[in-house]
């Protein structure tokens, strides 16, 4: 199918919920860790380069990034903001916390989650909280396991079997895995069928 994400564009960045758009529609967030690769995941899925800004400082996406997908009016991707190292003071990071439980925990027009994660470092606490906020609301997730180029085959598929037999212990079939790489486009046709399921495109 072409890939409905090509004309995927900037919309807006929100720090609290009346910078949000009208809650309608359908939305599909991206949530890693800092420096898991979400930007290069985000930017392979719409086959643009600079969509979403890959950044060699951990944790600068400090807001809600919404990209409208034309010529649809309703359908977003939201980036998350990266945790992990960013270096943020303890009063914003309790804003941020407060602002996405709140939006996590409400926003009707949310009905899927990507959980992006390194594929030599998976499931580290962020990643597990993120999981399980999504299957608390009954929503879907999909673990993207990036950078899979950067180990063997055998390797990969490896990690790839024990994140699967881990979460499908703890959440059932609510969860589903691939390995990914936005370099050499492994699984990108993989990920953006489930996003565009998600989006009923």
């Amino acid at each position: 199918m072409a890939n409905p994400f090509v004309r995927a564009q900037y919309l807006l960045a929100a720090h609290n919920h009346r910078q949000l758009p009208p809650d309608g529609g359908f939305e599909v967030a991206f949530a890693g860790r800092s420096n898991a690769g979400k930007s290069s995941a985000l930017n392979a899925l719409c086959q643009q380069n600079a969509l979403a800004r890959v950044s060699k400082t951990p944790g600068r996406t400090q807001q809600l990034v919404y990209f409208a997908l034309p010529p649809y009016e309703d359908r977003f991707l939201v980036d998350l903001p990266g945790y992990g190292f960013a270096k943020v003071p303890k009063d914003l990071q309790a804003h941020w916390q407060a602002f996405l439980d709140g939006w996590f925990g409400s926003r009707d027009a949310l009905k899927g989650l990507v959980v992006v994660m390194d594929i030599r470092h998976p499931l580290k606490d962020y990643d597990r909280q993120m999981i399980g906020y999504a299957v608390n609301r009954g929503l879907p997730a999909h673990a993207l396991l990036t950078k899979a180029d950067k180990l063997g085959r055998g390797a990969a598929g490896n990690v790839l079997q024990a994140v699967r037999k881990e979460l499908s212990g703890a959440y059932g079939d609510t969860v589903s895995v691939q390995t990914f790489s936005g370099e050499s486009k492994l699984g990108v046709d993989e990920a953006r069928e489930v996003v565009a399921r998600w989006l009923e495109l």
